[in-house]
Formats: structure tokens, sequence, C-alpha cells
């Protein structure tokens, strides 16, 4: 059985990029795509929400001065457009504030050399996507603690609902499910409306999902999970298998499963998912309870 409350979160853009031809390479990462290719990320978002997502992430995870320069702001704004442009009137948009370095290199983060620097980058495109108007702002894919905490707190500073998404990484080496806990908890407590697991491996996120559905019960808030599948690549940070992906989501779909069973509400995908992942998890969702 499954929860009738179950929210189905899109897919990964960069990966999705990757599969559809797009060059994504550094450092503007999926970013360049909102100026180069932007048909075909409106087209990943539109086929999402044909798959049965109604919760969207606008392409933003890449946004920010240090990565594409002075055109931050119009590749925010691109970013926003394209995803509204691509959905329903009625699905939620939501926009995305990543690390300010690599995703999978805590170590690399300025939190701890320079927070008063870290706030002002997060803010700056936290206070952006506000105005632009997103519904939600997920604050997603930290593996540092307390850069993650400091994003969202920029993150509440705007009056936004915000969510709050961890990662211990490919391998689940960068967090402990403790640390995750711990944050998660400390996130709710500020104000984070949900909080999450995501870009780990499927196989790896039920102690994760544990420790969340721990702070769920204790602070009111919904958890969720958007997992990765496939294996890691250097070129593109990850890789789908090269397998049946009907098969593959369906597999995704039974592990996610689990998750909602341990009362996870919000369910998505991560890297080397892609629509037929989202399909598989819409099907759970109109489940009977």
């Amino acid at each position: 059985m499954v929860a009738a409350s179950l929210r189905v979160l899109d897919g990964p853009m960069g990966t999705e990029l990757d599969r559809r031809g797009v060059p994504t390479p550094l450092p503007l990462w999926s970013a360049g795509a909102n100026e180069g290719a932007a048909d075909v990320v409106r087209a990943i978002h539109r086929d999402y929400a044909l798959a049965g997502a109604t919760l969207h992430t606008a392409n933003t995870f890449r946004t920010k001065a240090r990565n594409v320069g002075e055109r931050w702001r119009e590749l925010a704004s691109r970013a926003v457009r394209l995803a509204r442009n691509g959905v329903p009137a009625d699905h939620v948009v939501l926009g995305s504030i990543a690390p300010l370095e690599d995703c999978y290199r805590p170590d690399l983060s300025p939190a701890d050399r320079d927070p008063v620097a870290t706030r002002a980058e997060h803010d700056a495109l936290a206070r952006h996507l506000a105005d632009l108007g997103v519904d939600a702002l997920l604050v997603e894919t930290f593996a540092h603690a307390g850069e993650a905490l400091i994003a969202l707190d920029a993150a509440l500073s705007t009056g936004t609902p915000t969510w709050l998404a961890l990662t211990p990484g490919p391998e689940a080496a960068l967090l402990s499910p403790g640390q995750i806990g711990e944050a998660a908890d400390e996130a709710a407590r500020r104000g984070a409306q949900a909080v999450l697991v995501n870009c780990v491996a499927s196989e790896r996120a039920q102690p994760f999902v544990d420790v969340l559905a721990e702070v769920s019960a204790r602070r009111g808030v919904p958890f969720g999970v958007y997992a990765n599948a496939g294996h890691v690549d250097d070129a593109v940070g990850w890789r789908a298998l090269e397998e049946d992906p009907r098969r593959a989501a369906d597999r995704y779909a039974e592990t996610a499963c689990r998750w909602v069973a341990s009362g996870a509400s919000i369910i998505g995908s991560c890297c080397g998912t892609g629509v037929p992942h989202v399909e598989a998890i819409a099907r759970l969702a109109r489940q009977p309870s």
C-alpha cells in the first residue's frame, strides 16, 4: 500500500541533458543549457510533467556567479521561465540552490573559513529566485552540513517555503546517517518545510531514510528521497546503466516502496534516472492507500 498523500518530484536535469545529447561541460555544467539548449530544458520539464511529476526543480543548480559569471541572473531567470513554460500552471516550481563548490567535495566548501561570504553568495541566488516567484526553494545536494544550514537560512530569509536535501554522496560516505539526522533536525527546527536525502545510490538510501523518518516524527515535517541509479562517471558525474530503462525504473520503484513504507511522502529520482523512473513513481502514487 502507498500513502495517498505521496507527492511526485521530477527527475534529474544534468544527466538527462547528457542522455539527450546536450553537452554539460564544467564550470557551467547544466546551466549552459538554459541558453544553448533551451528547447531541450523545456522539453525535459514537460516530459517529467507528462510522466506524473507535479513538483519540478528549475535548472538553477549551477546559476551562481562563481560558476557562470555576470550572466548568472539571466541564466537563473531563463531556468525558471523554462520550468514554468514546460509544466501545467498548477504544478509546483522549485528554485534549486546548490553548494558553492563541488557537491561531492565538502572539503572545498568555503563555509568554515568564510561563513559571511558564503551566506552572501547564497543570499544572492535565494533572493533572485524568490523575486522570480518560485513556489519554493530547494536547498539541495549538500554534503557539508554547515554550508547547508547557511544556505537554508538564506532561503528562509526570503519568506519563501524552503526544503533541504542533504547528500551522503554516491558511495554514502560523505555524511553518516547520524550526521544527516542531526542536520535535518536542526533544519526543521529553523523552519525547513521538508527534509530530504538525495544523490545517493538508491540501494544505499534506506539508513538515511530511517533517520529522516525519526526527524519527521519528532518535528512534524514531511520527508522525502530522490536517489541515483547507475554509476559514477568522471565526465558527467553520474551515468545511467546500459539496460532496459523500464526494467531499471521498475526496480527503482520497488526500492521506493520501502521508503514510502518508512513514511516518505515526497519521492523523485536523481542522477542516472529519467522519465521512466518518474512514471514508475507516479504509478506508486496512484495506488490506493
